[in-house]
This record gives C-alpha cells, structure tokens and sequence, in this order.
C-alpha cells in the first residue's frame, strides 16, 4: 500500500493536516487510536483574542481570526454541520485590580474589549461583585462534532487506520519509509504527547500540562455568550450542557480525572452561579504545550521525510489549521514555514550536536 503521506494522530492538527492534504488531492493515510480523552477531545474549542492578567492580545491574533473564520466555516460546510461560532465573552472581574487591569487596557488598545452593558440582568444568574468587561468576537469551534465527522469522512474513504501506531515497525529509508505494509514519501506525527518518547523529536522542548474540565447541566442559563471568572463556562451544543474549565497542572501522577478539581470546582460554581446545576461529566487529559509557547511545525534535519505538527498547547483551535495550511504549503509548494514555528531553530539538538 502507498500513500505520499502518513499522518500520525487525528486530533485537531491531524485533522487539519489531512484535509488540506485532500484540498491538494494528494495521496495520504492517518493511523489514529481513536483514544477518547486525548486534549484535542476534552477541549471547550474557545479560541479568545486576548490572554492573561493583563488582557493583551493572544499571539498573532489579528491574523488568525479571519483566517480560522474560513477555514472552520469551509470545513463545516464539506462535512454538513456546524463547525464554528462566534460568541461574546462575559469576563466577570475577580478582583478590582483585574477591573482596573482590563479599563486601562481598553484606554490602550479596544480592538476586542468592551465595557460592561450597562444593565443588570446577569445578576440573576450570577453573583459577582466588581463587574465585568465583554471580550469580543470570541469563538467556539464545534470540535465535538468537527473531529468524529471528519474521521467518519476518512473511514468512508478507506483514509483511516484505526490502531496504535508502533514506533518499532517503522523503518527510516533514504527516499522512503516502511510502516508495516505501507510505504510512504514521508511521515508526520500529529500525535500529541506520543511525541515525547519519538526518538526523532523527544529532544524538542516539550512542557505538558494536565487540564481538567466538568460537564455540567444548567437549565436556567442563557446559552448567548460564554462566561469567565477565573473559571471558563461554555456553551455545548446540546440543550442546557455547559463545559467547565480547566486547571494548568504542571506536577502530575496520571491522565485520570481528580477528586480535588471536581470538588474545587463544585463549589466555586456553587458560589457563582444564582441557578442550579447538576455535575454530569468530569475529563482530564494532557495538553502538548512546549516551553516557548510556539508551535513545532516542519521536517527533521537529518531525517528529512520526517515530519511534526504539534505543541499548540492551549491555543491549538486557531494554530492547528494555520500551521497545517503552511505545512501543506511547505511540502507541496516548497513555501517558508513562519521562523517562530519552524523546528529549524532547534536543528542542532535534533542533530545531536
């Protein structure tokens, strides 16, 4: 069996990778395990323009946002759903500092931020003291629907091995690679946290985290908008779901969901919310962040029919398909990858010098 490329993993940057593969008609195959916790699975699919306690604009996010705009939007429309929406974000101010933090950033720069609305009909959702700021656009990436329609698309195209890939049947040659009976051009991994024990690419600065989310039930909230206060709360397509997250563990025992975030979490909701809600599903799993914050995208220095796209971290519902979309570009067009994302800049550990 031969396929130019044979993608590894089919979270969000495999899925990507794969459907601008197609768009170039070109010949590929995706092994995935179909592992249901994986962070591409357990994510809300919130891409927010702007990060941290001093609201300041997310990486290249002017760029991003037209450009994950049309891109989810032609993906939704190819598979019939929905795959992208916009939302406001209700940012409730934890703290007068953070208040104070979020009104000078508006004096500085209001391209996503607004003050509150001035009425008080949240107050009979929720409590909250200082007020709060309106982030937007913002949006939700239906990635709860986006990812099994697109598999269920490569399993009716025979495009999809649904398996675990075993590193030690894989066979490096020059001018190809050998996976058990198939033979490729080259090979990408897309494989998450896999990518820590690749003996091509566990030299890259890898930084995981555990994140922990809720599914919660709220019969009486307004699915308009999405809320924060320290917290994320999150419309989900079905009737009255909402997601609820999610923590930074860097220190960690296992990928299993914790007694501590379920209980932390029941009772800061308890002390937000003004309706009732009811704890239907709890999921954890590993982000692949890295330590710079910047993806790892592009081909091995040595072995250069071996490929990454991975690290987006957080951030990988507006990263994943930017940086696939250059990938592809740079594979079939031989266009530059962006130099923040290339992995040229770790060419000497990944050569071992």
């Amino acid at each position: 069996m031969f396929a130019e490329f044979l993608i590894i993993g089919q979270g969000l940057s495999g899925t990507w990778l794969s459907y601008y593969l197609q768009k170039e008609k070109r010949s590929f195959l995706v092994i995935d395990n179909n592992k249901p916790d994986t962070a591409s699975r357990v994510a809300a699919g919130i891409i927010n323009p702007v990060t941290g306690r001093r609201v300041v604009k997310t990486w290249m996010i002017d760029e991003l946002i037209p450009f994950v705009q049309k891109a989810y939007s032609e993906l939704g429309k190819d598979l019939g759903i929905s795959a992208i929406t916009e939302k406001k974000i209700i940012d409730f101010f934890p703290t007068p500092q953070m208040r104070l933090a979020f009104m000078e950033r508006i004096n500085a720069d209001k391209t996503y931020l607004q003050e509150e609305e001035g009425n008080d009909s949240l107050r009979n959702y929720f409590n909250y003291e200082f007020g709060y700021g309106i982030i937007s656009p913002a949006f939700i990436t239906h990635i709860e629907n986006m990812l099994p329609a697109w598999r269920g698309q490569l399993l009716q195209d025979n495009l999809l091995i649904e398996e675990e890939f075993e590193l030690s049947q894989l066979i490096i040659e020059t001018g190809k690679i050998r996976y058990k009976e198939i033979v490729t051009d080259k090979i990408i991994f897309c494989d998450g946290i896999a990518s820590i024990s690749n003996p091509y690419f566990k030299q890259l600065p890898f930084a995981f985290n555990k994140g922990e989310v809720l599914m919660i039930e709220v019969k009486d909230l307004p699915a308009t908008h999405i809320y924060k206060k320290g917290l994320i709360l999150s419309p989900l397509p079905h009737d009255n779901l909402f997601w609820v997250g999610t923590n930074y563990l860097w220190e960690y025992k296992d990928e299993l969901p914790t007694k501590e975030f379920r209980e932390q979490t029941g009772h800061l909701l308890k002390n937000w919310l003004k309706v009732p809600f009811k704890i239907i599903d709890h999921k954890a799993a590993i982000r692949p962040a890295n330590i710079e914050r910047r993806p790892f995208v592009g081909m091995h220095p040595v072995h250069m029919n071996v490929g990454i796209l991975n690290g987006m971290g957080s951030k990988g519902c507006s990263l994943a398909p930017y940086f696939a979309k250059q990938l592809t570009d740079h594979l079939l067009h031989k266009k530059e990858l962006m130099p923040e994302a290339d992995i040229k800049r770790f060419s000497k550990i990944l050569s071992g010098k």
